[in-house]
C-alpha cells in the first residue's frame, strides 16, 4: 500500500493528511486556541467521591472537572505468568501517545488486579496525578486516568505497571519474545512497566536504553513537579501534532511526507536525525505557489467532510447522520440499477459501501456507536463477505474498533474509540436558528402560530393596535397564499392588524410590537 503524509502548517493552524493509495483517509486539525488534551498529565484535587458510580470529580483547571473511574485508578497488579502466551493482554500503543486501556474491571470482566471500592482509595481534597484519556466532548468534560504512560517512538513507558507488552501488530512470536526478553533485560527492577511499539522490530537494544533512560528521566522529573507545585496543575504537556505523528506513524511503512512550512520542516529533520535519520530522505520541503492540499487535490474532499450524502463509486450513496447516542449510516444504491441479478448489485454496492463506511469514519473522526443499515442480502454468505470486508478496512484504522455480525434487522452495529470530537463537533456550531435540529418551521406553521398568539392577546381584553413582523418569505406567503389573513383575523379580536416584512428576523421567527408603545410582547403571548 501506497502512504504519504501532507502537513500544512501556519501559525493559527495546522494540517496534517494521511494518503492510502492516493485516497484521503485521515485528517487532523490542530489549532492554539482549541489544542489537543489527550496524553497531558495534571496535578488534580479530588472535589468529588461518587460511591454510588464508583468515580470521582477531579478539578485538573478546566472548565468542567474530569471524570475519574475507579477501574482507572492504580491497584496493586497480580503477578504475571512467565511465558511468552499469544493470548496475553499485551497492550497495542499503536495509537499512542494515549494512556494505557484497562486490562479488566467490575464492569468489563475479571481482573488481575484486586480492586478496592473508589471511596476507600480516594478521598475528597486529596491530590492525585493523572493523565487526560479522552477529551471534553459535548456537554461532557474530560476523562482522566490515574495508570500514567509516556510514549516514546519504540517504547511506552508505564511507571505504575510491571509487566513488557509487545504490540500485537509484531506477528511473529520468535520476534514478539526476542523483542519482549531485549526489553526486560534492560528494565530496572521494580521501576515500571513498558511496551514495545510496533515500529521497533529492527530497533538495537542501546537504541532501547536511550530511550527508556529518557523516559524514566521525564518521569522523574514530573513526579519531582508535584513537591512544589499545588494542585490543580499542568505537569507534563503531550508533545505537538506533527511531532506526535512523526513519532507514531512516520517509518519505512511511509513512502513520503510533504511538508509547506519552512519551521516545521526543520523541526521534523532535527527530530528525525536522532531517532530515524534513515527517513531523512522521504522528508520533502513543499515550496509551490500552488496551496499543498490543492496541489494534492485533497482540499474538496475536506470541505465535504460535513455533508450528509457521501457518493459511492457505482453510483451508490451513503447517508451519514450523527445524533447525541450513536452515528447512523443509511445505504442506498441510488442509480446504480445493475443488469440482471439484484442479489448481485445489492451486494456489489454494500461492498463498497463498507470500504467507504471505515474510510468515513477515520476522515470524520467519528467514535462511539455506529449502526449501519446496508441493502438486505438473502443469502447468508454475502452478508459474511460484507461484514469481512467492514472489518478488513476497519483494521487499518490507528483507532480501535470493533464491528459486530449482522443483526436480525440487517444492522450492522460497531463501535469506534472516541477520544476527542469529531470534526464536525470540533470545527462547526447548531445553527442559530434551527437550533442544531437542520430543520426551520415551514411559513404555514409561522403564520398559525402568530394566529394563535393575537387570539391570546384578545383573550386577555387588550385593545391596542399591534405590528406584526414576519420574514419576508413568510410575508411573500401571506400575499400569496393567505391574503385575507389580516381581514379575517380583525373580525373576531377588538384592535387593528399591520403585518409588516423584517429582513433581520429569522426565517421562522416573528415578533408581536404594541403599536403606540413600541413594546415587544412576542415573549409573553407566543409560547406555540
Amino acid at each position: 500500500m501506497k502512504r504519504e503524509i501532507l502537513i500544512n502548517g501556519n501559525p493559527r493552524e495546522t494540517r496534517v493528511a494521511i494518503i492510502e493509495d492516493d485516497q484521503l483517509v485521515e485528517l487532523l486539525v490542530d489549532r492554539p486556541e482549541n489544542r489537543r488534551m489527550v496524553g497531558d498529565i495534571y496535578l488534580g484535587r479530588v472535589e468529588a467521591v461518587l460511591p454510588g458510580l464508583q468515580a470521582a470529580f477531579v478539578d485538573i483547571g478546566t472548565d468542567k472537572a474530569a471524570f475519574l473511574h475507579a477501574s482507572d485508578l492504580v491497584y496493586p497488579e497480580a503477578e504475571a505468568p512467565d511465558d511468552d502466551d499469544e493470548s496475553e493482554d499485551d497492550e497495542d500503543a499503536e495509537d499512542a501517545p494515549q494512556p494505557q486501556k484497562r486490562r479488566g474491571n467490575g464492569r468489563n470482566g475479571a481482573s488481575d488486579r484486586e480492586e478496592k471500592p473508589i471511596q476507600e482509595m480516594l478521598k475528597r481534597g486529596q491530590d492525585i496525578i493523572v493523565q487526560v484519556s479522552k477529551e471534553p466532548i459535548s456537554t461532557k468534560g474530560p476523562r482522566v486516568t490515574a495508570q500514567v504512560s509516556m510514549a516514546g517512538r519504540f517504547l511506552v513507558y508505564m511507571p505504575f505497571a510491571s509487566r513488557v507488552g509487545v504490540s500485537r501488530k509484531i506477528g511473529e512470536r520468535d520476534e514478539r519474545k526476542r523483542l519482549r526478553e531485549q526489553v526486560q533485560s534492560i528494565l530496572p527492577d521494580k521501576s515500571g512497566g513498558v511496551i514495545v511499539r510496533t515500529v521497533s522490530e529492527d530497533v538495537t537494544q542501546e537504541t532501547f536504553q536511550r530511550e527508556l533512560n529518557t523516559l524514566i528521566s521525564q518521569w522523574k522529573r514530573i513526579k519531582k513537579k508535584t513537591n512544589f507545585t499545588r494542585a490543580p496543575i499542568l505537569l507534563h504537556r503531550e508533545t505537538s501534532l506533527t511531532r506526535g505523528i512523526i513519532r507514531d506513524l512516520f517509518s519505512t511503512k511511509v513512502d513520503s511526507l510533504t511538508v509547506d512550512s519552512k519551521q516545521l520542516f526543520n523541526e521534523i529533520t532535527e527530530y528525525l536525525k536522532g531517532v530515524g535519520p534513515e527517513l531523512l530522505d522521504r522528508v520533502k520541503l513543499y515550496d509551490e505557489p500552488i496551496p499543498i492540499f490543492d496541489k494534492f487535490e485533497i482540499e474538496t474532499e475536506i470541505r465535504d467532510l460535513f455533508k450528509r450524502r457521501c457518493d459511492l463509486p457505482s453510483g451508490g450513496y451513503l447517508i451519514i447522520e450523527p445524533t447525541e447516542a450513536l452515528v447512523s449510516i443509511d445505504v442506498n444504491s441510488g442509480r446504480y440499477t445493475g443488469k440482471k441479478d439484484a442479489e448481485k448489485t445489492i451486494f456489489k454496492t454494500n461492498t463498497e459501501a463498507a470500504r467507504e463506511v471505515a474510510r468515513q469514519l477515520r476522515l470524520r473522526d467519528v467514535g462511539g456507536i455506529i449502526v449501519c443499515d446496508f441493502i438486505d442480502m438473502e443469502t447468508k454468505s454475502n452478508r459474511d463477505k460484507v461484514l469481512q470486508e467492514l472489518r478488513t478496512h476497519l483494521g487499518r484504522d490507528r483507532a480501535r474498533t470493533k464491528a459486530f455480525a449482522v443483526s436480525d434487522l440487517g444492522l450492522i452495529e460497531m463501535t469506534r474509540q472516541r477520544v476527542r470530537q469529531s470534526h464536525l463537533q470540533s470545527m462547526t456550531e447548531a445553527c442559530p436558528t434551527c437550533h442544531g435540529t437542520g430543520r426551520v418551521f415551514t411559513p404555514e406553521t409561522i403564520v398559525r402560530r402568530v394566529e394563535r398568539s393575537v387570539k391570546r392577546i384578545a383573550v386577555e381584553g387588550k385593545k391596542d393596535n399591534l405590528v406584526v413582523r414576519l420574514h419576508p418569505e413568510v410575508a411573500m406567503y401571506l400575499l400569496q397564499e393567505e391574503r385575507d389573513f389580516v381581514k379575517k383575523l380583525e373580525k373576531g379580536i377588538p384592535f387593528k392588524l399591520d403585518v409588516r416584512d423584517d429582513p433581520l428576523l429569522r426565517p421562522d421567527e416573528f415578533k408581536l410590537v404594541v403599536k403606540s408603545a413600541g413594546r415587544d410582547v412576542t415573549q409573553q403571548y407566543a409560547v406555540a
